[in-house]
C-alpha cells in the first residue's frame, strides 16, 4: 500500500509518496519510468534525488520519494471529456514505455491463490481461484500485448492543465510488467464498469498499443481479475467497505 501528499516549498508544488519498504525497488522503477516518459515528451512528475543521488530514502515508516508536481487539475473519471484525456494518456504512456527496462520491475504476479488470508471469507478463495484460472486460460490461448504496467491508473493520477491543454501523469506507479489490458481493467473499475467507461476506452484505443479485438476478448476476464485483486487487498489491509464493493462487482459478473 502507498500514501501520497502534496506540499508547497517556495513557489514549487511537490508530491511525496510513501510505500512499504519492500516496495522500494518497485517505486524506484516507477520513478525511472517517469524520467523515461519525460525524455519522450510525456509530462510526468519529476523525481527529486537525494543529496547522494538516490531516488528514494528509507524511513522508519517506509520508502519515501519526492517529485515536482506538473501543473494541472486531476481528472474526473465520471466526466466524459476527462475520460477521453484519461484513456489517451494511459495509451500514450503504454506506448512510450515499450522496451523500458528496470531491475525494480517484476513480472506480473497479481495473486497467490494459496494465501492463508483468503480463508477470511467463505466465498473469497473460490472467487480468487476462478478469476486466476480464467486469466491464466486467456494468457495461454490468446497473445496479449504486454509491457510496463502503471498498476493503479486512477483518474486522479492524471492531470490536465487548462492553460496549455497538456495532460500528464502525477505519479508513475510502475506495477511491474504484464498484459497491458490489466491496467485498462483497473481504470474501467475506477470508472464504474465498462458500461460507464466508453469514452475512456475510445481514448485508449486511439492512442494505445492494444487493438479493439484484443480489448474485447481480454477486458472482461481481466476486469474480473482486477476485482479479485481488490478483494485480496481489502482482506489483507482490513478494509470491509472495499471488500464489500469487490464482492458485489464479482458477483455481478457473468460466468
Amino acid at each position: 500500500m502507498s500514501r501520497g501528499w502534496e506540499f508547497v516549498a517556495g513557489a514549487v508544488t511537490y508530491v511525496a509518496r510513501l510505500v512499504e519498504i519492500g516496495w522500494r525497488h518497485r517505486m524506484e522503477g516507477g520513478l525511472a519510468a517517469a524520467m523515461h516518459l519525460r525524455r519522450r515528451r510525456i509530462d510526468a512528475g519529476e523525481p527529486v534525488r537525494t543529496l547522494g543521488g538516490a531516488l528514494t530514502v528509507a524511513t522508519p515508516y517506509g520508502a519515501l520519494a519526492v517529485l515536482r508536481r506538473i501543473p494541472g487539475r486531476r481528472l474526473d473519471g465520471r466526466d466524459p471529456v476527462d475520460q477521453q484525456w484519461w484513456g489517451e494518456r494511459l495509451g500514450a504512456v503504454h506506448r512510450a514505455l515499450h522496451g523500458f527496462r528496470h531491475p525494480g520491475l517484476r513480472p506480473w504476479q497479481p495473486l497467490d491463490p494459496d494465501a492463508s488470508h483468503l480463508d477470511a471469507e467463505p466465498w473469497l478463495r473460490e472467487a480468487v481461484a476462478a478469476a486466476l484460472t480464467a486469466a491464466t486460460r486467456l494468457t495461454v490461448t490468446d497473445h496479449l500485448t504486454s509491457g510496463v504496467l502503471h498498476g493503479d491508473p486512477a483518474p486522479e493520477m492524471f492531470l490536465l492543465d487548462p492553460a496549455t491543454g497538456r495532460s500528464g501523469l502525477l505519479f508513475c506507479g510502475a506495477g511491474g510488467t504484464g498484459p497491458l489490458v490489466h491496467d485498462v481493467a483497473a481504470a474501467v473499475a475506477y470508472a464504474g464498469g465498462a458500461e460507464h467507461a466508453g469514452e475512456f476506452l475510445d481514448g485508449y484505443l486511439a492512442a494505445g498499443p492494444v487493438g479493439a479485438d484484443e480489448m474485447e476478448a481480454a477486458l472482461p476476464v481481466l476486469l474480473r481479475l482486477r476485482w479479485a485483486v481488490q478483494a485480496d487487498l481489502a482482506v489483507r489491509y482490513d478494509c470491509p467497505d472495499g471488500l464489500g464493493m469487490a464482492r458485489e462487482a464479482l458477483e455481478s459478473m457473468p460466468g
